[in-house]
């Protein structure tokens, strides 16, 4: 066993130049809701007009307050979708900035590089010790490595790609186990795997993160970023 430190900036980068080129992706979602309310309404008022009664017509003073009264709730929903791109345009502007950067999401794949590999763990309370083991794809015991003990929150650790019996693993995906306890009483770990954000995805409710192959992930599910 080994114990780990954090990943170096120049770590981090390394491994992640070889994760492949950014690239940047989005899509957005528009709706016609005004022009859809002011055509209905439009429908509407001329049924009214073609069926009113000849000899009680409907008074100009109505049909002008009706009109005035669809030209403000389309003003207003008009203001409203502009304030709503403009907050979402704001978003985007700053969530570009991550496109390129490593992030770590829930998973259990560990990504070994010429560079080495980085993980983590995220620990809803503390540990007085906290274990990884990482097998090859057939489950085989690669490494085991201990981080000990650790804070609740969120933490990664680097693998410089060294077996447990001291020979360098062949660059490739892995899988990677997270053991933690405090004293004698487990405690729940997730790990956490790198990905590379390459994209930016837009969608009718919120504003996410196309991280590489990995899928994508609201910025809340975003535990760290390199």
């Amino acid at each position: 066993m080994s114990t780990t430190t954090n990943p170096t900036t120049t770590t981090a980068s390394s491994i992640l130049a070889q994760y492949g080129p950014r690239t940047t992706s989005s899509s957005s979602v528009t709706a016609g809701a005004v022009e859809d309310m002011q055509n209905r309404f439009l429908t509407l008022l001329t049924t009214q007009l073609k069926n009113q009664d000849p000899l009680n017509p409907m008074d100009n003073a109505e049909v002008t307050s009706q009109l005035a009264q669809m030209s403000t709730v389309q003003g207003i929903e008009k203001l409203n979708q502009l304030v709503s791109e403009l907050a979402g345009t704001a978003q985007m502007t700053d969530m570009a900035s991550l496109v390129g950067r490593g992030v770590l999401v829930a998973g259990n794949q560990i990504t070994l590089t010429s560079s080495g590999g980085i993980g983590g763990v995220d620990l809803p309370a503390a540990a007085s010790e906290v274990k990884v083991t990482i097998t090859d794809q057939s489950g085989v015991l690669v490494r085991t490595l201990d981080l000990g003990a650790l804070d609740a929150g969120s933490h990664n650790f680097v693998w410089d790609g060294k077996a447990d019996d001291g020979q360098t693993a062949q660059p490739g995906i892995y899988k990677m186990k997270i053991e933690a306890k405090d004293g004698s009483e487990p405690v729940t770990a997730t790990a956490l795997q790198l990905g590379q954000v390459t994209g930016i995805v837009k969608g009718p409710k919120s504003t996410d993160l196309q991280v590489g192959d990995l899928g994508i992930f609201t910025l809340d599910e975003v535990k760290q970023i390199m």
